[in-house]
């Protein structure tokens, strides 16, 4: 039973000992914790031909051996192999001798009889550790490439985006790893398409699943998660599997994390900490090796600090973290993602391929999208479904971005205190200067178009066309 509860983890070590029974318990130890893969070395003459050969998570050496010494053997591996921890098992309990170790390389020292936790404990740390190394190199050498290397993992995401194209990058480092994933970003960004990407990327054979957990109690956060036993709770006529269950070998990812109750938040703390969960009517630990993607579109951190999320819980979620920018942030994937919804939506609806008039790109650019890549995907699939000809309305765009600018009050708030907090000279412009100033601005970012020049500014077309004739007039 308590080799259950110990954490599961992937890792190969070498047992370097010339007495039998050291390899014997050592392996015995190793193994009731979840390591299977163990190589035993007794003569420590074969240690460089083994290397040679294959390579070592860690390296568990003693130090008084035949033929050749522990600490000659420790620098060896050092210098030839400096990317496998060793760890120093030995009997000699002398500060000098664990001093001299550490100063040649060794990631610890460890005295005979080594106490089984503590052994545990530095192989997990050792391989952490190097775990964390590979990412950081890898990550490096990501960077230093131009390409996506698993181009087919994302091309469910429109982008060209130079911000975007350095997540994939990310995502591709991160995603052979087991540890979890928290995504954030606004309602929209593309979130569970990073998860899916990251999914594909890891190569793992189980399924993707995924829930959202936003409104689910914690009973019905468990049920659906951990599954149920037969008479659990009225009703329960059958034993059932979870969701976690479903996603063996594969990814279980958690939608809107931030609406997770506290008894909820500790269930899948004790998921990521020990890879155990318990059925709703059971005692019974059942093991799970399904890696754990969360998002949310909630401020983490505040909900942290403010005390409403488990600060434990965050930190071991935030083992990667992939924050996606809101589409105001990536307007150069307005012309593609346009491109790709007009055409993906006149398939979907049966019709020829429909064009647009170039004035609707200018208009998309100016708009904040607070709903990002699905609030512009809704506008186009609405708007192609209302075409009667062969040419999108803009007129239909203009009413959809005047009634989402009415609903998004925080965005106009955040507006207003800009201008308020605006710095002026010494001199205060007049107000026709800073009407002035404002159509200018205005017919820039319009580039040059009055009608919409005229929406941005909150008058009609006739009305600018006034003032303009009025500037400029003799």
């Amino acid at each position: 039973m308590k080799a259950i509860k110990e954490k599961q983890f992937c890792g190969s070590v070498a047992i370097v000992d010339d007495e039998p029974d050291a390899l014997y318990t050592y392996s015995v130890i190793l193994k009731s914790n979840g390591i299977k893969d163990i190589t035993c070395i007794q003569d420590a003459r074969e240690v460089p031909v083994i290397l040679k050969e294959r390579s070592f998570s860690v390296i568990l050496l003693d130090l008084s051996m035949p033929y050749i010494s522990g600490f000659e053997l420790l620098k060896y591996i050092v210098v030839e192999y400096p990317e496998i921890p060793v760890i120093v098992i030995t009997a000699i309990n002398e500060i000098n001798s664990a001093v001299e170790c550490i100063k040649a390389g060794a990631f610890d020292y460890l005295v005979k009889p080594v106490e089984k936790n503590r052994l545990i404990t530095s192989i997990h740390k050792a391989l952490e550790i190097n775990r964390l190394k590979e990412e950081i190199t890898g990550l490096k050498e990501s960077l230093l490439l131009d390409d996506i290397e698993h181009k087919d993992a994302f091309s469910e995401i429109v982008t060209v985006n130079q911000k975007m194209k350095g997540i994939f990058k990310y995502v591709e480092v991160i995603a052979r790893t087991d540890q979890p994933v928290l995504i954030t970003g606004e309602t929209g960004t593309g979130k569970e398409l990073i998860a899916r990407a990251v999914h594909r990327v890891s190569g793992k054979k189980g399924e993707f699943v995924a829930v959202n957990i936003a409104g689910l109690d914690d009973t019905m956060f468990s049920d659906t998660l951990f599954g149920h036993r037969k008479g659990a709770f009225t009703g329960a006529m059958s034993n059932r599997e979870g969701l976690i269950a479903r996603a063996r070998g594969g990814t279980l990812f958690l939608d809107e994390i931030g609406d997770m109750s506290e008894a909820s938040q500790i269930k899948l703390l004790r998921v990521i900490q020990e890879n155990v969960y318990y059925p709703l009517g059971s005692d019974m630990a059942k093991n799970s090796d399904a890696r754990i993607i969360v998002a949310t579109n909630q401020d983490i951190n505040e909900m942290v600090s403010s005390g409403k999320f488990r600060k434990d819980l965050f930190y071991r979620l935030k083992a990667h973290h992939v924050h996606l920018p809101p589409l105001r942030e990536r307007k150069d994937d307005i012309p593609v993602l346009v491109d790709h919804f007009v055409k993906e939506a006149s398939i979907s609806l049966g019709k020829k391929l429909l064009k647009y008039p170039e004035e609707l790109i200018v208009l998309l650019m100016n708009h904040l999208f607070p709903g990002n890549v699905r609030e512009l995907k809704m506008m186009i699939y609405d708007a192609v479904t209302r075409c009667k000809s062969s040419i999108l309305s803009l007129e239909s765009f203009k009413d959809m971005i005047d009634v989402s600018n009415s609903i998004d009050k925080e965005l106009k708030s955040e507006i207003v205190r800009f201008y308020i907090q605006m710095r002026f000279p010494d001199k205060l412009p007049t107000l026709k200067e800073m009407e002035q100033i404002l159509i200018d601005e205005a017919l820039r970012r319009a580039q040059g178009n009055q009608g919409l020049a005229s929406s941005m500014l909150g008058i009609t077309r006739q009305a600018l066309n006034r003032r303009i004739r009025k500037t400029n007039a003799p």
